[in-house]
């Protein structure tokens, strides 16, 4: 089998496995407790029948489920993704206000949690049995396992409430609402200084797992006659341990963050939370708590788009890391 003729398949199975996902999230949401009908009339002090029925028509909430399902396969397919309980937007629109928040809060740490997580791995394969070995196994267990809400609130009390360094939450300050920044140069300059405790609590809780599966791929790997034959012909270590070693560790690293790039879309849903943040996490969070049931359900199909999308960009990416793995 070809690559082309892999990359075919591939996609016909990623179609096949997407409209699993839109059939299972569809069941889902139909089991799930609570009338949305009566929650709607509860935020919107509906009393009489005629206009709580009127709502119920509006959302489409009185037609039978086959009909329901239809009609939410061709939306979710075609991004038509209805209107939000709570908010009565356009869910599309919704979506793209805070997604641009989710991914300047999730993706810079992310890659330096990628970068030092695998530098300090290998060294600490490299000196294994040393104090910086030591030491960047305790320090990455330690972040890796603290939960990310008490990190979180530890930063704010210590560096925003104790010693006013940064702002304890928001992407922006408040009374930007009255007085908005007069520069380019403030709108970002402030915009960073709120993102530089999340930064920190997402960088310190992500960066441990890179460090202890890069250690561990790379201590199965050092010994090999490979490796023991690139030493032997005088390489410097440098180029041992990175050329070498680290290419034919890399495989299951390229994977966990496949998977955390492909989630990374749902947001950081307990940080955004605790930072007050206006991204995708805080949104789903807030849907559950309204049972906003469209919202949810079209961030967690685009959500299973990016896993699948991320899964499939890792496995062409095995081949051309390792020409030992063969689309066959």
């Amino acid at each position: 089998m070809g690559l082309r003729t892999y990359i075919l398949k591939r996609i016909f199975f990623s179609f096949v496995i997407l409209y699993f996902v839109i059939t299972v999230n569809f069941i889902i949401f139909m089991l799930m407790p609570g009338d949305p009908v009566s929650m709607l009339a509860s935020q919107m002090k509906l009393k009489e029948p005629e206009m709580i029925e009127a709502v119920t028509k509006a959302f489409g909430l009185d037609q039978p489920i086959h009909v329901r399902y239809v009609k939410y396969v061709i939306n979710m397919v075609t991004g038509q993704f209805g209107y939000s309980y709570v908010t009565r937007r356009p869910i599309a629109s919704e979506i793209g206000m805070r997604l641009q928040n989710t991914l300047v809060l999730c993706i810079p740490p992310e890659i330096f949690s990628v970068i030092i997580g695998i530098v300090l791995g290998v060294i600490a394969a490299n000196k294994r049995g040393k104090l910086i070995d030591s030491a960047s196994v305790v320090t990455s267990i330690i972040g890796w396992s603290l939960p990310v809400y008490w990190m979180a609130m530890q930063f704010i009390l210590i560096f925003a409430y104790q010693l006013g360094w940064f702002p304890p939450g928001h992407s922006v300050p408040m009374y930007w609402r009255y007085l908005p920044p007069q520069t380019i140069w403030e709108d970002w300059g402030t915009r960073l200084w709120h993102l530089v405790l999340p930064w920190t609590t997402l960088f310190l809780w992500s960066y441990g797992g890179y460090l202890l599966l890069t250690r561990a791929q790379m201590l199965e790997c050092i010994t090999e006659d490979y490796v023991v034959t690139a030493r032997a012909k005088g390489f410097k270590e440098r180029t041992v341990l990175f050329k070498h070693t680290l290419k034919n560790a890399l495989l299951p690293i390229i994977t966990e963050a496949a998977v955390y790039f492909g989630f990374m879309l749902g947001g950081a849903i307990i940080t955004e939370q605790v930072f007050k943040y206006p991204g995708l996490g805080w949104w789903i969070w807030q849907s559950i708590g309204y049972r906003d049931y469209p919202a949810l359900q079209a961030i967690f199909f685009i959500i299973a788009i990016c896993v699948i999308i991320a899964n499939f960009i890792a496995d062409l990416l095995y081949g051309v890391i390792d020409p030992r793995v063969k689309y066959g």
